[in-house]
């Protein structure tokens, strides 16, 4: 608290730091926004609503004492890569944040990185709530897909290829910097530290592939935690080369190739997301996401059976670690 300041109560907290901004207003179906009980929002009559929740804990999620900029900016890219994987636009968030105290010095900057994260995607603050407790974020997000349009985990076939969005592995390396587990040249470990803090939800790819893609998901937790999940949701097989994971320039510099392999396949927290395509309309699925600015790598591919297997230089392959699991 900044000396000579009052401490603020719940409702100021609300009007200094998160009433302002946003791309709020009837023109995006709010109708009553933050100020009352709930907010009313217009759904139009030709579109599904897509709903993704997700609470981030200090401790567990992300290291004690992390930057509260980028703490907004995470709770809110983590939903958005949610909504990107359905083929939504994102519209209205919700938010509920528990903080030890209502200290302006961290809150200014966490609304900020919020804030402009919604205001870049058209997103609009329409409620919430706060309270005090251990560091706990939790946003929800709501968007729109033309209805019976919204892309899903299942609808894949067999011969679909799997490809991935950007490259895998740097937000675990950038946890691990934080953590003084790893160490990496300047220019390469500010880039790492960026995956991990300021992640880039794929939303323009995903509206995109909504008209491609057969399937898609958003891998936080890992693609050796999320495939088998994906695969079982198509009741297929699923096959990746280990050898196609895309690694960033800046991981390759700074890791042995099995530490970005393993971080690639079972870190998380890189929010890329895993899409099916028939191989007759990846060149389409390519040029969209050339379009998105948003690199895309063939690494497998889905076949009739069950289970996922990998390979390495043309051996059978066990990833090291499953994925993120929220209860380990």
């Amino acid at each position: 608290m900044h000396p000579g300041r009052r401490a603020l109560g719940e409702f100021e907290l609300i009007r200094e730091y998160f009433l302002r901004g946003g791309a709020g207003g009837e023109q995006r179906g709010v109708l009553v926004g933050i100020g009352d009980d709930a907010a009313v929002l217009r759904v139009p009559d030709d579109a599904d609503l897509i709903a993704a929740v997700d609470t981030i804990v200090e401790g567990r999620h992300f290291p004690a004492g992390s930057e509260p900029r980028s703490l907004g900016h995470r709770a809110l890219a983590v939903n958005l890569s949610d909504l990107a994987a359905m083929g939504a636009e994102p519209r209205w968030a919700t938010l509920a944040l528990t903080i030890p105290a209502a200290d302006p010095r961290w809150l200014e900057p966490f609304a900020g990185g919020l804030l402009e994260l919604a205001e870049r995607y058209g997103v609009a603050l329409v409620g919430g709530d706060t309270t005090r407790g251990p560091l706990t974020v939790s946003v929800q997000l709501l968007g729109l897909a033309p209805r019976g349009a919204a892309l899903r985990r299942s609808g894949a076939g067999a011969g679909d290829l799997l490809a991935v969005t950007g490259t895998l592995g740097d937000a675990g390396a950038g946890l691990a910097l934080t953590q003084c587990r790893f160490a990496a040249d300047p220019p390469h470990a500010r880039e790492l530290l960026r995956r991990f803090e300021y992640p880039a939800p794929r939303v323009e790819f995903g509206l995109a592939a909504r008209r491609i893609a057969t399937a898609a998901m958003d891998i936080s937790d890992g693609l050796a935690g999320d495939l088998p999940k994906f695969a079982a949701a198509n009741a297929l097989a699923a096959h990746v080369d280990v050898g196609r994971l895309p690694i960033s320039a800046a991981l390759a510099a700074s890791a042995a190739p099995g530490q970005a392999r393993d971080w690639a396949l079972g870190a998380g927290d890189d929010y890329e997301l895993l899409v099916a395509v028939a191989a007759r309309d990846y060149p389409a699925l390519a040029q969209a996401a050339a379009q998105a600015r948003t690199a895309l790598t063939v690494i497998g591919e889905l076949a009739s059976g069950r289970g996922v297997t990998w390979s390495a230089n043309g051996q059978d392959f066990s990833p090291a670690r499953g994925g993120f699991d929220h209860f380990d």
